[in-house]
């Protein structure tokens, strides 16, 4: 009797393993690749200007597939402030929209969760730790913080140890899977480039790699690990190369291998939906596949006169053709003549077209061209530029070199530039802010008062030199000295007179090769008053190896970010590192 309740029961189980077609491995009590398929879904950011109702969507119908397991990948929340009442609330909103998930929930922390050390003590309250790893059905998932560092820059010692000590244990793992906010990938190993993470990924046999950020969707395949970046689950973002908006990303995993398919609303696309080499291309093509033959000229008074503007259209794509027709987005006050017309450009070939421009209203917005360009075979993508427009201001010859105190009190300083605008065009909504320029025959000269109400609202606390300040209060520049070359110097100051700085080249291709490696050395000094800042600052003109001399013009961008408003007033619009983008500095 015993020996038949025995027989019934392994027939039971037997029968149960058939009918889900799973194996069960009795010596390690886990479920096998060979026979268990898994799926579960990623979820992109939410935040970064998210657009509200999106996330509460796709969280909807994620619980519809009824996935084993969900996964984000980061940017959860907005924050970004010193209000932990605030970001305690946001976590709650976050976790509300969370709730209709019956199956478990594994957080990946992005700059938006994580941005300081009293924001990663909110994040561990309510999340718990940012990088950890877990088991599931026999395959090992691992979670990595990237949250506060940037390209180029390796993760902390206490971190890799601990990902190298992970993937050691767990690299007989059937599959094993890596899960990391910002896609450094992109910038590296796509590039051809060395990446530690990769090398580590690929000793350790990691099988794929998620990541997100840029807010849209690419994917490609090295050393046999598949990476795939999602794009954005509710953040803002402009539509990918095929319209690919919001989406999460479904993955299945079984003996076959691992399946992985964007989901927008409205379908399932495929996994190489957009490659990263697609969107290397279509990086070269907004680059240099419109180009303006010279910006148009802005008075002081930001008055533009009727010209004609000639534009150069270049398809560089090799094997396929560019056959569209172009249009202006033309705002009130401006008039382009003619508004459209029908092109087609040969492989390889280019082609020149002149427009009559007029403009009897507000400089911004200024008209933009659209044109759809071959990118793969079938595909096209809208790259929109517009119109360059080319303000002007003064750096002014000095005989004596002024005191760097940071009071902006002497002589030399004078005829600021105050008229500055917002990113959308419109006039600048921060406080007032004056910036003043001059040079002398070994160095150029800055300075900028900047008006600030609510002084205890600044933010200012990055003291090493390329510290992460684009969070706090800050003034920016652009400066190309040698107008004959597409070289760029970017320079921050916050108010406590720390510097970031990077040294751009545009290659022919418009690539960009950004060296965080150049530094400049500077004197610099700030002074705070009840409802101001200032800074004053010597450059070496020897750092941009260039002479001055009366006459001469730099390629010139400039702006101040202003954390109370999370916003910035531009001199020149759009901030660009394209130089075609720049206003001209004057040597006076």
């Amino acid at each position: 009797m015993k020996k038949y309740v025995l027989f019934l029961m392994f027939s039971l189980v037997l029968l149960l393993i058939i009918a889900t077609g799973c194996a069960y491995h009795l010596a390690t009590g886990t479920y096998q690749k060979e026979e268990c398929p898994i799926h579960f879904a990623v979820i992109g950011d939410r935040t970064g200007g998210h657009t509200p109702g999106i996330y509460g969507k796709i969280t909807e119908e994620i619980e519809r597939l009824k996935p084993d397991f969900v996964i984000t990948i980061g940017d959860m929340i907005e924050g970004y402030t010193d209000d932990t009442t605030v970001v305690n609330s946001q976590w709650k909103e976050y976790k509300s929209l969370i709730a209709p998930f019956t199956m478990p929930v594994y957080f990946t922390p992005g700059n938006h969760d994580i941005w300081d050390e009293a924001s990663l003590k909110l994040y561990q309250n309510h999340i718990g730790n940012p990088y950890y790893s877990f088991d599931f059905k026999g395959l090992h998932f691992v979670i990595l913080d990237n949250s506060r560092w940037r390209p180029g820059i390796e993760l902390p010692e206490e971190q890799i140890n601990w990902l190298i000590s992970d993937l050691g244990k767990n690299k007989k793992a059937p599959y094993t899977f890596v899960f990391i906010h910002k896609p450094f990938w992109f910038e590296t190993i796509a590039d051809n480039k060395t990446d530690t993470l990769h090398s580590l990924f690929s000793n350790y046999g990691v099988d794929a790699v998620f990541t997100g950020h840029y807010h849209t969707y690419f994917s490609d395949k090295f050393d046999n690990i598949l990476y795939t970046s999602i794009g954005s689950s509710g953040g803002s973002c402009e539509p990918g190369p095929t319209g690919l908006e919001y989406h999460f990303v479904w993955v299945a995993a079984n003996k076959r291998g691992i399946s992985i398919a964007p989901i927008k609303i409205g379908g399932v696309l495929p996994w190489k939906e957009v490659t990263a080499t697609d969107l290397k291309f279509i990086d070269r093509i907004y680059l240099s596949g419109i180009e303006f033959e010279k910006p148009l000229p802005v008075s002081e008074d930001i008055t533009v006169e009727s010209t004609e503007v000639a534009v150069k259209l270049k398809n560089l794509n090799l094997d396929f053709l560019l056959e569209d027709t172009i249009s202006w987005k033309v705002p009130e006050g401006w008039s382009v003549e003619p508004e459209s017309l029908p092109i087609r450009i040969m492989a390889g070939d280019s082609s020149t077209i002149r427009f009559s421009i007029k403009n009897k209203g507000n400089l911004y917005p200024v008209p933009v061209l659209s044109v759809h360009f071959p990118y793969s075979e079938s595909k096209t993508c809208e790259i929109k530029k517009p119109l360059p427009a080319a303000r002007k201001t003064y750096c002014y010859q000095v005989s004596t070199q002024p005191v760097i105190d940071g009071k902006i009190s002497e002589p030399i300083w004078h005829n600021p530039v105050s008229l500055l605008f917002s990113p959308d065009g419109s006039q600048g909504t921060i406080d007032s802010v004056y910036f003043y320029f001059s040079y002398d025959e070994v160095n150029i000269y800055i300075a900028a008062y900047c008006k600030e109400l609510k002084m205890d609202s600044m933010v200012a606390t990055v003291t090493d030199h390329d510290g992460t300040m684009y969070n706090e209060d800050y003034v920016g520049y652009l400066f190309q000295p040698d107008i004959e070359k597409n070289v760029v110097y970017q320079i921050y100051f916050n108010p406590l007179g720390t510097a970031f700085d990077q040294k751009i080249t545009m290659n022919p291709e418009g690539e960009l090769d950004i060296d965080r490696s150049w530094n400049g050395t500077y004197e610099v000094n700030t002074t705070k008053g009840n409802d101001f800042w200032s800074i004053e600052a010597r450059i070496p003109l020897k750092h941009f190896e260039v002479e001055v001399k009366p006459g001469q013009r730099w390629g010139l961008n400039f702006w101040r970010k202003q954390r109370r408003f999370n916003s910035t007033a531009d001199w020149q619009i759009p901030i660009s590192y394209d130089p075609s983008t720049f206003g001209d500095l004057i040597m006076e």
